[in-house]
Formats: structure tokens, C-alpha cells, sequence
């Protein structure tokens, strides 16, 4: 045995991409900020880079807390992540030099359309660069919310009734508003199919309220659902892993809302989760057996929530949306439910950037 030598291993360098231009860009600041705080720096360089809500990206050495505030901007520096697979890194500006930074993987927390969509999963394939989380397929069919119901549809899983509605019909809103009223009752929901964090959902009582929330929906995507309203306790489940992916406790949301939206998610003092939910084994078991087999139809891979309904009176689980990118604030369910399975927040994220490197 040779005495006196030290074995060094070089650290892996990891991009933790947060911002960007979607509605979600405040959120997705917190996020990142929480992975940071627990990614293990003996074992990474950490590279932070942002991108602002015009789309300029910015690579940032700095104070983490300025990421909460919003101050990063002024302190980042040009930076662009080079599509070409030869160089597999970031390509940072300085006037007129130009810098490569050799990087292994990226941890894209980025929320919403350009970040959850497929868009930023289709750049780092093109780059071959490894990432966390879903891929492109997935992450595109589950972001758009009409899409997803069609894949649950093909796989039996109960689901609230809808109606897809184009924003260029709305030039004929009375058709609109009869087509909906024949296939749902009042009150329904309204939301664009592409958006996150609940943003630009409204619920309708009657036809004028239906009016509004379309025209409010269309601001946000030229898809809009419009879907029957399922009475019951709102519940959801982690999913964690590739092939082999395993689903975690069963949350319960609680608010006094009239539905969960983005008010309630971040700014409500009364909105609170259960963990674990109050619910018979049996109802656990048959939503975390459907949450895997929603994730794995999607073709999901990493890491997903998956949120359901326990209709009232009933106990049918119903499927509401599946989440390719959940939220890593202090309020998130998705850490707290494996928190609850005796995964701390560090050993998850570990795991996340595993799963990433280490595809099956």
C-alpha cells in the first residue's frame, strides 16, 4: 500500500439555469436558489446562469440572495450555452473576447413556457449536454394541458370533462359559448393550455363570466380548455426516478380559495398541504399507482408531480395535470413529499443530478 498519496477528483461542473420568460420567472428565482443551497459543492462547481424576462441570458457569480431580489442582472455577465456538441459549454462574452466554459450537465429550473416547455430540453440535445429532468416529448405534451388529457384519455384514467377551444374562434364568441354550454355545466374552468402556477385560470359561474375567462385565457395561449369543475380534495403525488421511477407520499392541498391559483400557491396565508394526506391506504395506493402510469406515458423521465382530485361523496380519483418541473420553494409540495419518505433536500437533488448522468 503506497502511503502519502492523495487522490483528487475533478469536480463535475453543473449550470443551474433559472428565470427566464415565462410568468413564472419570480418562482423559478426561488427555486433555483433552493437546489443551489443544496447541491454539494465538494462534489460540483456551480455555475448559475439566468436569464431575464426579455430572454437575455447572464452568467452570475454573486450572492445567492440577490437571485431573490431580482439585483443578479446587474451583476451578470453575457453568456450564451453553444448548441455545437464539440464544445459542449458556455460561450461567455467580454466585449469582444470570448470565453469557452467546458460544462457536464445542467439543471434547467425553469418553469413555464421556453423552460418546461421542451424548448430549453431541445437546445441541451442539441448540445449533448446531460440534464435533469424530463425530455423533450414529455416535457411539451405535459406542458400543454389538452395534450396530456388525450394521452390520459388513451390510458383509462378518469379525468374532468372538457372543451378545446382555438383563440381565433373567439371572434365568433356566441358559437364558442353554445358548444361549451351543451358539453359542460356551470361552473367551469377556464385555462390556457400552456401555462404554469395557475397563471390566466379563471372559473365561470355563467355566460358572462365564460366571456371573460376566455378572452383572459387567450392572453396566455391561442389553446384554451375549458373544463367541468370536480368537487372534491385536492391531492398530489411525487414521482422520482427514469424506467424504474417510484411515487411518494400523497399531499393534500387545503385552501379557502375558491381554487387553487397563484395567489393561494404563493401570496395566501390560510393555503396549506397535509403530508401525509388523510385518505384510506387504498385511495394512496391507486394514486400513486396512477401517477406512475401517467408519468410513464408521457414518456416522463427524473422527476414529476402529479396532481389528482378525491371526488366528494364518490372517492373516484380523478387526474388533474401532471408538472414536469415542480417548484423547490419552502412551500413546495414536491421536496416535502419525499421529505416525508425520509429524503432530505440535499440527497434529493443528489439523486436528480444522478438520474440525469446515469440514464437507463
Amino acid at each position: 500500500m503506497k502511503r502519502g498519496i492523495i487522490v483528487q477528483h475533478k469536480k463535475k461542473t453543473i449550470v443551474v439555469l433559472f428565470g427566464g420568460q415565462s410568468s413564472e420567472h419570480k418562482v423559478s428565482c426561488v427555486s433555483a436558489t433552493t437546489i443551489m443551497n443544496y447541491i454539494d459543492a465538494d462534489k460540483y462547481c456551480i455555475v448559475p446562469v439566468g436569464i431575464t424576462k426579455k430572454g437575455q441570458w447572464l452568467l452570475y457569480n454573486g450572492p445567492l440572495e440577490y437571485i431573490l431580489t431580482g439585483e443578479w442582472e446587474k451583476y451578470g455577465t453575457p453568456t450564451i450555452l453553444s448548441p455545437d456538441a464539440t464544445q459542449k459549454g458556455l460561450i461567455k462574452i467580454m466585449g469582444e473576447k470570448v470565453k469557452i466554459i467546458p460544462i457536464d450537465i445542467v439543471f434547467p429550473v425553469l418553469h413555464g413556457l421556453y423552460g418546461e416547455d421542451g424548448s430549453i430540453q431541445g437546445l441541451l440535445e442539441l448540445a449533448q449536454i446531460p440534464y435533469v429532468g424530463c425530455g423533450i416529448l414529455s416535457s411539451s405534451v405535459s406542458m400543454d394541458k389538452i395534450y396530456t388529457k388525450i394521452i390520459v384519455d388513451r390510458e383509462g384514467i378518469d379525468q374532468a370533462h372538457f372543451v378545446k377551444v382555438l383563440r381565433k374562434e373567439l371572434s365568433t364568441m356566441d358559437s364558442v359559448v353554445e358548444r361549451i354550454e351543451k358539453n359542460i355545466s356551470y361552473p367551469c374552468f377556464i385555462k390556457p393550455s400552456n401555462a404554469g402556477s395557475s397563471v390566466g385560470i379563471t372559473k365561470a359561474y355563467d355566460r358572462v363570466s365564460l366571456e371573460k375567462g376566455l378572452l383572459e385565457a387567450a392572453k396566455q395561449d391561442r389553446k384554451i380548455l375549458v373544463e367541468e369543475t370536480i368537487v372534491g380534495r385536492e391531492v398530489e403525488c411525487a414521482v422520482l426516478g427514469n424506467d424504474h421511477a417510484k411515487a411518494s407520499a400523497v399531499g393534500e392541498i387545503i385552501t379557502d380559495a375558491d381554487f387553487y391559483d397563484y395567489e393561494a400557491k404563493y401570496h395566501s396565508e390560510t393555503s396549506k398541504t397535509i403530508i401525509p394526506a388523510d385518505l384510506p391506504k387504498k385511495i394512496v395506493e391507486e394514486i400513486q399507482d396512477k401517477a406512475l402510469r401517467v408519468f410513464k406515458s408521457v414518456d416522463g423521465r427524473g422527476l414529476a408531480r402529479v396532481d389528482f382530485f378525491v371526488e366528494k361523496d364518490t372517492n373516484r380519483v380523478i387526474f388533474n395535470e401532471i408538472n414536469t418541473l415542480p417548484g423547490f420553494t419552502s412551500i413546495s409540495m414536491y421536496p416535502m413529499l419525499w421529505e416525508e419518505q425520509g429524503i432530505d433536500k440535499k440527497t434529493l437533488v443528489e439523486q436528480l443530478i444522478q438520474f440525469a448522468m446515469d440514464q437507463e
